[in-house]
């Protein structure tokens, strides 16, 4: 089942994650390591660990997969679901009617505006049309290789008539969202999964956890430092899928989010040339600037979304809106394995 239309991030952290629970510290009622492991939500792995006494950890578990699952649900773009309003809601209702949603989407979706607009549109939530015709043509590739082929680009270029940002009509007053052209749809791959992972980060916290580490997909929040003082370690995978090395760098996080776009995750092959699916807007074909880019801040949502728009614009442009918003350290990989980075990046290389 394929999730989102957007785009598939993936940074390897340098452990091992179980099903069961870690017996690592000894002694009734103090807190220990515990590790959880779900893949029913966003169409990935969410690996958790954090640290909690034995009598808490269940129900932390229970909670925070209840609420993994509400915004899988909430950020959907394929399915229905009983008594929700979704992502798919709206896109069912466009040019149609205004549609309730829950705050979250709202909160969501002015982010990707926000993002999008500072970015000049390189991040686009309403790039929708576009990314399933590119969605529709990968999946065919993958299924028969030999038949593999590119979108033409009148139909890219018509699809395109339908992705102005501006004809996504939020009313918060009434908590709706309302898209005014009926051929336009979100796609919210290129956020959704960043700013759920900032929330549950915040959940976590509410329920008492001081130390722990969140992967959705790639999408990485370490919360605190581990109990014994020392960081979070994380693997960035090497966008190079040749290569003996399987990492470029280790980073030690606390408080930080991560999130990396490549163009190695999801992409198909046509006469020899692979073709990934982060989609420039300007072009409608595969951006071609980078093979990595990796955000690191302490907003997941904001990490999500920047790793995007970084990937679609050239590194000089990427520094300004970097340094415009602040907080923000990046690292981009080039197709040649040089490498670049924001001067605040380096303090987190470890290895």
């Amino acid at each position: 089942m394929r999730f989102f239309a957007g785009k598939r991030k993936r940074a390897v952290s340098g452990f091992f994650l179980m099903m069961t629970v870690l017996l690592c510290m000894s002694g009734c009622g103090r807190e220990k390591l515990h590790s959880y492991t779900l893949y029913t939500a966003f169409d990935t792995e969410t690996n958790l660990q954090f640290y909690a006494k034995e009598s808490d950890a269940g129900h932390i578990c229970e909670v925070f997969k209840t609420e993994l699952e509400r915004y899988h649900q909430l950020f959907d773009i394929y399915h229905d679901y009983k008594d929700v309003h979704n992502i798919k809601t709206i896109n069912d209702n466009a040019g149609i009617a205004p549609v309730a949603v829950d705050e979250e989407i709202i909160n969501m979706l002015k982010l990707g505006v926000q993002i999008g607009e500072k970015s000049g549109g390189s991040m686009n939530a309403a790039m929708g049309s576009v990314l399933a015709i590119w969605h529709d043509y990968r999946m065919a590739g993958l299924n028969d290789p030999k038949a593999a082929a590119l979108p033409a680009m009148e139909e890219l270029t018509e699809a395109a008539e339908h992705t102005d940002i501006r004809k996504l009509i939020i009313d918060e007053e009434n908590s709706t969202v309302y898209l005014s052209d009926p051929e336009m749809s979100l796609d919210v791959g290129a956020i959704a999964k960043g700013y759920a992972v900032a929330k549950l980060g915040e959940l976590l916290e509410k329920e008492g956890v001081t130390s722990g580490l969140l992967d959705v997909g790639g999408n990485i929040l370490a919360i605190g430092s581990k109990k014994d003082g020392s960081l979070w370690r994380i693997a960035l995978q090497n966008p190079d899928l040749d290569s003996e090395k399987a990492y470029i760098h280790v980073l030690g996080l606390s408080d930080t989010a991560l999130v990396t776009s490549g163009d190695y995750q999801r992409f198909y092959t046509v006469d020899g040339k692979k073709y990934h699916h982060i989609i420039d807007a300007d072009t409608l074909m595969p951006a071609d600037y980078f093979t990595s880019v990796s955000v690191l801040c302490k907003d997941s949502g904001l990490a999500d979304a920047l790793s995007t728009a970084l990937f679609s614009m050239d590194e000089q442009s990427g520094r300004k809106l970097a340094e415009s918003i602040g907080g923000v350290e990046v690292l981009w990989v080039y197709k040649d394995g040089h490498e670049s980075m924001t001067d605040g990046f380096g303090d987190y290389l470890e290895e």
